[in-house]
């Protein structure tokens, strides 16, 4: 497969949308390799959050640089990609889709309270719930020039993993 012919898909939404899960699963289904943006994240960046305090823009920026640059690198090896990220700003998603061919997004969005309700089972995780609300409001829907789809996080695993999927196949 040659760098023209990857696909790159950016899983998209807030903390708690089950951008993860989805991920996984349309990496399992398709054999596209596998990113959590969170591994990218710098020591000092996971240290902010964790004391519940929201990243700035300067914060994000070499994250983001550096996801883009992992899915140049796949693509250069002929590697179609699946990354989860937050992608809250267009500007963000801008700098994801700076390099590699075909970049796509696959947005998990719902209502407030129940991403409130997953995060407040959800252990493990530095991002604490209290940072939600700061998410929400920084969110900037996709645009109707920008490749994706929207679905529904109140639909199950496998129904996202589902819709992608087919997304993927037949639009994306």
């Amino acid at each position: 497969m040659s760098a023209r012919s990857t696909r790159h898909v950016v899983v998209m939404g807030v903390s708690g949308s089950g951008k993860t899960t989805v991920a996984q699963g349309v990496a399992d289904a398709t054999g596209f390799e596998f990113a959590e943006a969170d591994a990218f994240h710098s020591p000092e960046n996971i240290a902010t959050m964790e004391r519940g305090i929201a990243l700035t823009d300067a914060d994000r920026w070499p994250w983001l640089t550096a996801l883009a640059e992992w899915m140049t690198a796949r693509s250069a090896a002929g590697a179609s990609t699946i990354i989860t990220c937050s992608a809250l700003k267009r500007t963000y998603r801008d700098v994801l889709r700076d390099g590699a061919p075909s970049v796509t997004f696959v947005h998990l969005d719902g209502p407030a309270e129940v991403i409130r309700e997953r995060l407040s089972v959800r252990e493990g995780h530095f991002m604490p719930a209290s940072l939600l609300q700061s998410q929400i409001d920084t969110l900037e829907p996709l645009g109707d020039d920008e490749e994706g789809v929207v679905l529904d996080l109140r639909r199950s695993p496998d129904e996202l993993i589902r819709d992608a999927v087919d997304w993927l196949e037949h639009d994306g």
